[in-house]
């Protein structure tokens, strides 16, 4: 992530919104201190929208309505060896 001071960010500051885009976060500092980072849309619309939950995956599946035969041993134990 690259540091710009607040001065030189305001002077440059369509640079450092295009290398936002395409190097990644740009930090700005004050005095020396971190104050603010500037992203991309695309790296915001990631933070913001949230992934869908394993339910929203499933029902989205494919393979909703479809009969699946799933057969399974009834035996009560399994026989271990110890």
């Amino acid at each position: 992530m690259q540091t710009w001071q607040l001065q030189e960010a305001k002077c440059k500051f369509s640079e450092v919104v295009k290398r936002a885009q395409s190097q990644g976060p740009q930090n700005i500092t004050v005095h020396g201190e971190p104050v603010a980072v500037l992203i991309s849309q695309r790296d915001y619309q990631k933070l913001t929208h949230p992934k869908p939950g394993l339910v929203d995956l499933l029902r989205a599946s494919p393979l909703v309505g479809c009969d699946l035969e799933i057969t399974r041993e009834q035996t009560p134990t399994r026989k271990l060896k110890l």
